[in-house]
C-alpha cells in the first residue's frame, strides 16, 4: 500500500546519537563501554529511565533510582550526570529529508523525553548547547503535523499504544506509515503493527531505505 506518512524518532535520528556522549562519559570515568546502555536495558519497561520518561518520577527521584540501579551492576552513576548527556546536534541531512517528506506526505514524531525543566528535552529553551540549537530544534518541531512526547503522553516507546496514537492523530493506517528510529527495540512493535520500519545506524544508509520506501528523492 502507498506510504502516506513518515513518523520520526528525534534523538539519534534527527540529532546525533546520545550513545556517542554515553561512550565518551564512560571512557572519562573508567566505566565499561556501553555500561549506561546496559543499565537502561535492564527492566526496560519499568526501570528508572522508563518511569522518568513517563513523568512518573521527577529528576531527584530519577537521580537516586538510576544510581541504585547502576550500583547494583557494579558502578554507581548519578542519574543527573546521565541526563546531562542527552542533548545532541541536529543532523542537517536528516532535517532536509524531513522537509522533503513534509512537502508530499504527513509527518509526525514520537519521542521518549523528560519533562521540561527536568533535563534536556525537545522543548525549545531546555536544550543544552545554546540559543541557536534551541531555535533550530523549534524550527524542526514546527514541521511536524503531530508530536507525541512520552513525558506528556504518559506512554513511552516501545509501548504499542504510542504508535497507534501517532497513526490515529495523522489519520493513517499503520501499513501506510513509515517509522524511523535508532533503536531496534522501538522498531519492533511498530513493525508488528504493520508499519514499514527503518533503523538509523548510518544516516546515509537509512536515508537510502527511506527513499525506497516513499518513492521519491530526499537528498
Amino acid at each position: 500500500m502507498a506510504i502516506e506518512a513518515v513518523i520520526w524518532d528525534f534523538g539519534g535520528v534527527l540529532t546525533d546519537s546520545p550513545f556517542v556522549a554515553f561512550n565518551r562519559f564512560e571512557a572519562e570515568r573508567g566505566l565499561p563501554r556501553d555500561f549506561l546502555r546496559s543499565v537502561n536495558a535492564r527492566n526496560h519497561l519499568d526501570n528508572a529511565w522508563a518511569r522518568f520518561e513517563r513523568s512518573e518520577i521527577g529528576l531527584d527521584a530519577f537521580d537516586a533510582a538510576f544510581r541504585a540501579e547502576s550500583a547494583a551492576l557494579g558502578h554507581p552513576v548519578n542519574g543527573k550526570d546521565v541526563i546531562a548527556l542527552l542533548a545532541g546536534r541536529l543532523r542537517p541531512e536528516m532535517v532536509d529529508a524531513l522537509k522533503a517528506c513534509k512537502a508530499r506526505l504527513k509527518v509526525g514524531c514520537i519521542t521518549n523525553n523528560v519533562a521540561a525543566g527536568e533535563g534536556p528535552t525537545m522543548v525549545p529553551g531546555d536544550i543544552e548547547g545554546g540559543k541557536a540549537l534551541a531555535a533550530g530544534v523549534a524550527e524542526v518541531f514546527a514541521l511536524f503535523d503531530h508530536v507525541i512526547e512520552s513525558s506528556r503522553a504518559g506512554l513511552r516507546k516501545p509501548d504499542p499504544r504510542i504508535y497507534r496514537l501517532a497513526c490515529d492523530a495523522l489519520g493513517v493506517l499503520p501499513e501506510n506509515a513509515v517509522y524511523i528510529d535508532d533503536l531496534g527495540i522501538n522498531l519492533k512493535p511498530a513493525r508488528e503493527l504493520g508499519m514499514t520500519t527503518i533503523k538509523v545506524a548510518d544516516p546515509a544508509a537509512a536515508l537510502a531505505e527511506l527513499e525506497a520506501a516513499v518513492g521519491f528523492p530526499l537528498r
